[in-house]
This record gives structure tokens, sequence and C-alpha cells, in this order.
């Protein structure tokens, strides 16, 4: 039996070992000159692999996907994950808002052990090889720093990421190749993504790269559902990105979609109730400054204090009753997500309906999809990586399942 393996960030690398695990013989491809460039890459600040809160609320991160994804997650959720780990010979620890980190918050030591062990299984790993189709006796077809190469396989596990971080690798050029063979996808779009603002140049200048500490956020999604969610963020030169923007970036994303813009309500003083807040900024000002005064009594300095001025206009700083409302829902009109390639992860890909419950290909038997490239998303905090090892796990036994399936004879 004869896997081919287009892809070696995690997703691909979890489904050669499952295949050789299996028995099969692996060859694994990658565009890169080296394999998990984007894993290497996404733990660089502390590698999440995954969460540990409970089972529901862990399930409920993969919205419109949780059906599709809970028997994956169920055969390989983070309690598997982290044994895999430990397998591994590394450690993991729960941080204080219960992601899940190895113990020297690294992921190259991760990787190195275990493509060390995928080697030893007898993984065969043929980097700078990109994916270019099939040619007309149904071999795959890879470009080459040597010229084209034909690779013939019993079967074929694809996960080649989505389209988040091209210079990494995951560039999407997968989606015509698949598009042209009848295979449905669903339009790739960015998912932990910042958003454009239109700051003035004052606030540009002054602000960009500030981070935006302990705030409560609240958007109100396209069918009136309301996320909320408490964290910080970073003022960028266009807008905001980062941490609890990403945990609502999918509600307001599909919101300027729908509407051209999206308002992402802050609450710059997350600690104080309203009536607690409206007392305090009510206290009399006597001579001091505004900027003291909301210090002082609000805690409202720095980066928080240039957003009100941002937002609410020069009069309502003189009347409490406007102010304090202003600070504890302050309305941030977003006008664009930042593109694709900027995006931490992607939504969209093959949709699951295109595939059957071994995650093979309808329109195409004997190719299995696993990895981003799937049509589902999650908040960063442990769930992508978490779906990633979970798909190309189901993948790889998938690929075996139907290897070894007897094969149905003429007469």
């Amino acid at each position: 039996m004869s896997v081919a393996i287009i892809g070696g960030g995690p997703a691909g690398l979890m489904a050669a070992e499952v295949a050789l695990a299996g028995g099969a013989h692996v060859n694994l491809f990658d565009a890169m000159p080296s394999v998990g460039r984007k894993f290497l890459f996404a733990g660089k600040g502390g590698l999440n692999l995954t969460h540990s809160e409970p089972s529901q609320a862990f399930l409920s991160r993969y919205g419109s996907r949780r059906k599709q994804l809970e028997p994956l997650l169920a055969a390989f959720g983070p309690d598997a994950l982290r044994a895999w780990v430990r397998g591994l010979g590394i450690e993991t620890f729960v941080g204080s808002s219960g992601r899940i980190f190895p113990t020297d918050m690294k992921s190259a030591p991760l990787l190195r052990a275990w493509l060390r062990r995928l080697r030893q299984s007898g993984l065969m790993v043929h980097a700078r090889h990109c994916w270019s189709g099939w040619d007309a006796e149904g071999d795959l077809r890879f470009e080459t720093p040597d010229g084209p190469r034909r690779v013939v396989a019993d079967a074929t596990i694809l996960a080649l990421g989505g389209g988040s971080w091209p210079q990494l690798g995951s560039d999407a050029a997968w989606v015509p190749l698949l598009r042209a063979r009848g295979v449905r996808i669903a339009p790739l779009k960015p998912a932990n993504c910042g958003f454009d603002v239109g700051w003035t140049e004052h606030f540009r200048a002054k602000f960009a790269g500030h981070p935006v500490k302990t705030v409560g956020v609240v958007a109100k999604g396209v069918d009136g559902h309301v996320v909320r969610a408490q964290g910080e963020f970073v003022i960028t030169d266009t807008g905001i990105e980062g941490g609890v923007v990403y945990t609502v970036a999918a509600c307001l994303r599909d919101v300027i979609h729908a509407k051209g813009k999206a308002t992402l309500r802050l609450d710059l003083a997350p600690d104080r109730e309203l009536p607690r807040l409206l007392g305090d900024l009510s206290q009399p000002r006597g001579k001091r400054t505004m900027a003291t005064h909301l210090k002082r009594r609000a805690h409202i300095e720095g980066v928080k204090a240039g957003l009100l001025r941002e937002v609410v206009p020069k009069e309502a700083f003189a009347d409490p009753k406007r102010l304090a409302p202003a600070i504890k829902s302050l309305p941030l009109t977003l006008v664009a997500p930042r593109p694709l390639e900027e995006a931490i992860s992607t939504a969209g890909g093959v949709a699951f309906e295109a595939l059957d419950e071994r995650l093979m290909l309808r329109a195409l038997p004997g190719v299995f999809c696993a990895g981003e490239m799937l049509d589902w998303e999650a908040p960063t905090g442990g769930y992508l990586l978490t779906a990633c090892f979970a798909t190309g796990r189901a993948a790889g036994a998938g690929a075996l399942a139907w290897l070894r399936q007897p094969v149905a004879s003429d007469g």
C-alpha cells in the first residue's frame, strides 16, 4: 500500500504517522524547503497546542462545523493530544487561561522529535515539491527544482492548508485544481484576523502598536446573536488586531460582508459596573484636567483615553451621564477585515458535504483531505491545532480503511 501525502503541516504529518503505523509505504511532499514552517512560526510566542476547558465549551468553538468535527475530536481531542505529545518525550502544562503549552513553550523540539520518529518509521520526505494536479493517467504531478515529476500512489491525502501566510506555504493554489475536478469548495475568507477602522492621523501616529489591556468586547452577528469576550488587543496602523478581536472575528467579518461595516463595542472598564462608574465620574473635578480626572476616577489613561477621544464628541466629556455609558460601551466602527494573507487562519475550503465519513472526496475516490483546507474555523487558543491533528489522524485512518477494503470482482 502506497500513500502520498501532500502538505507537511500538523495534519499531513499526523496522517503520515497513522498510515505508517498501518503498514503503508508513505511519501510526504511539501512545496517549501522544509516541513512544518507555519507550525514553527505559530509557536514563536509559545506553542498553544490545545485547551483544557470542558468538552462542551471546547466543541462550541467550532461553530457551524461542530457536528462534523465532534466525532473526529472525540477520537483525538485535547487529552489524547497531550498524551501523544508526552509520547514524544515532551511534557505539557495548563496556563492560567486554560490554554495548554509544552513546558518549554517551543514548537521546534516537538517537531524535531516527531520527524525523527516518523523517519525511523519509514517516512520519506520530499521538499520543494509543488503539487500541480494530476496528469492524463490520474497520477500526481509535481514541479521540482529538477523539473516536473510524476508520482504514482494507491491513495493520496491532501493537507495543503488554507490561504493565510502564503510565504510559509499555505497559498491556496489547490483551490482551482480541485474545483476543476468538481469538488465543492466554500470561498476562502480570513479568520482570526484584524480589522480596518480608519483612525485619524493623530490617533494612528500616537497609538499604533500600543496594546489595549483588559477590555470587554461585544459583537452582534448577522442573525442578531450576541458574542461577548474579554481580553486584550493591539492598535495597528489601520485598525485593530489580537487576542480578543480574534475571538469575535468571524462574527464581525460576516457582518461586514452583509452590511458593509460592523460595530464592535468596547467596555474600557470591565471591572466597574455602570452605576459605580457614573458615581465616580460625577465627583467634582475641581481644577484637575479631564485627563487627570479620568485617570483618577475611572483608571482610564493612555490608549484607552485616546480611544475615548477618538470616538466620543468633545462636549460629552463634560457630562458624566454621557461619558460613563461611552466608557462601558464604546462603539468602534470596523470597515473591513484585513486581507486573507495576513490572517492567522482561513475560513472556507473543501466542504464537508464533498467528503464521506472517512474524509475521502466523493468526486475523487482514493483522495482524502485534512487540516485547514477543510471548511471549518475556530478561534485561537489551541482549537486550530487540535482540529488539524484530529482531521489528519482521521484522514490517515480513512486512507488505510479504503486501501484495505475488498476489491469488487467483475464476475
